[in-house]
């Protein structure tokens, strides 16, 4: 959320912000309904100074005079429902515009409406040549045991999966390598919970607009689709020492997504399922940009490099201001080469919010001056499961249809080969 403030004084750059992200917010009608916010809430504030002058007076009179002063409080009092409910319209409106107002998009990004005009930054790796027909991930891990799409779908419904043997064993790896390698960065792991208060999903931005593709329960708590938003509300409400800056933790959760919009895509295989697994980079930092810049290029290295460990190809994208979210000051994408497809896969997210996810959830510190000041937040996948495993087999197969195990998961994996005939 930006400051009201801020907006007010910045209105042009707030709304070639909203434009650049191709989002629809009415900044005009916002300061109207903030001006409207200010007088009502000084009517409110007078009538209560004079009914407590009139209480006072009350409370010191004569009979006599007590009784007429009695008299004149019924008429202050008069209308006061009335300018309750208009303050409390108002201000129903008034926050529902300050949530949908975004953040600005960093000077460096690049203007387009989606991710098809996103632009490649830099590559890595050597996209593999096949000597054979190379198979999908879907047929690859069928025939080796590795998962069960069918029986997942008669459990689970649409995109429901269950890795199996082999599939089960390079998911715990991979989990295994990721939390040596970004614990190994300076990050604390956690195990967070994904069954939230709306509060949260409020603060990091994932609502209101977000919420189709969200599962909400029975009690009005919501299902997450990251770790992000749990750890975001850790600090929820508290002044931090601002010495313990940046902090820096790797979240672990069950992520639930509808994937709301997407019925005809990837709708088999791992590539885009309902219930899946992260490690997430969460990090809070002080109120600077440069520090958000600077922390942003070290939390993307960090996957770049356990990418690297894996020996994927892949490619990092800056993302264009329509392929940003509402806080997103500025994201990469890590993209992973993906053989069946002939194109890459987006495996990771890298972003940057300034305060806009702090001032929601209300994390603040103090800074060298004694004046507090919201914090900056940062986060990006370490890895999610089991999507990257889609990528990991179609690079390793071989000619017979088996797979090799990347080097950095043997010790974990404890074989060369996965592959065995399917149950």
């Amino acid at each position: 959320m930006l400051d009201i403030k801020f907006i007010r004084e910045n209105a042009d750059l707030v709304k070639a912000g909203a434009a650049k992200k191709h989002v629809e917010v009415d900044i005009d009608r916002l300061l109207q309904v903030d001006d409207e916010r200010k007088t009502l809430r000084q009517q409110l504030d007078n009538r209560k100074a004079e009914q407590n002058r009139m209480s006072d007076a009350i409370r010191l009179a004569k009979d006599a005079e007590r009784e007429k002063l009695i008299e004149s409080m019924r008429h202050v009092k008069e209308g006061g429902e009335e300018l309750e409910a208009k303050y409390a319209a108002v201000m129903e409106e008034w926050q529902k515009l300050m949530l949908s107002v975004p953040n600005i998009p960093d000077m460096s990004v690049p203007d387009g409406a989606d991710d098809a005009e996103n632009q490649e930054a830099r590559k890595w790796g050597e996209i593999p040549q096949f000597a054979f027909a190379p198979k999908d991930h879907v047929e690859l891990m069928t025939v080796n045991g590795m998962a069960d799409f069918e029986r997942g779908t008669k459990v689970s419904g649409f995109r429901g999966y269950f890795l199996t043997g082999d599939g089960a064993l390079l998911a715990n790896a991979v989990s295994q390598l990721a939390l040596a390698h970004f614990t190994g960065k300076g990050f604390e792991p956690m195990f967070v919970p994904s069954l939230l208060r709306r509060e949260m999903f409020l603060g990091t931005g994932y609502l209101p607009q977000g919420e189709d593709d969200l599962y909400k329960t029975q009690d009005n708590e919501y299902l997450a689709g990251t770790g992000e938003v749990a750890t975001m509300g850790y600090y929820m409400d508290e002044i931090l020492d601002p010495s313990i800056f940046p902090v820096k933790f790797l979240a672990f959760s069950p992520c639930f997504r509808r994937e709301a919009g997407s019925h005809s895509k990837d709708t088999k295989g791992l590539i885009r399922v309902h219930e899946f697994f992260k490690w997430e980079q969460v990090v809070l930092c002080e109120a600077s940009h440069q520090a958000s810049v600077e922390l942003h290029e070290e939390i993307t290295k960090n996957s770049e490099e356990f990418i690297q460990k894996l020996g994927l190809p892949y490619r990092v994208v800056v993302n264009c201001g329509g392929d940003l979210g509402l806080g997103q000051v500025k994201k990469y994408d890590i993209e992973a080469w993906m053989p069946s497809q002939d194109t890459y896969r987006e495996t990771h997210s890298a972003s940057y919010f300034h305060d806009f996810q702090t001032r929601r959830l209300n994390i603040r510190y103090k800074d060298a001056e004694g004046k507090t000041q919201f914090a900056h937040s940062l986060n990006n996948t370490a890895v999610a499961l089991p999507r990257i495993l889609s990528m990991l087999v179609e690079n390793y197969q071989q000619a017979d249809g088996t797979v090799r195990t990347p080097d950095a998961l043997k010790p974990y994996v404890g074989k060369e080969i996965l592959g065995r005939t399917a149950r």
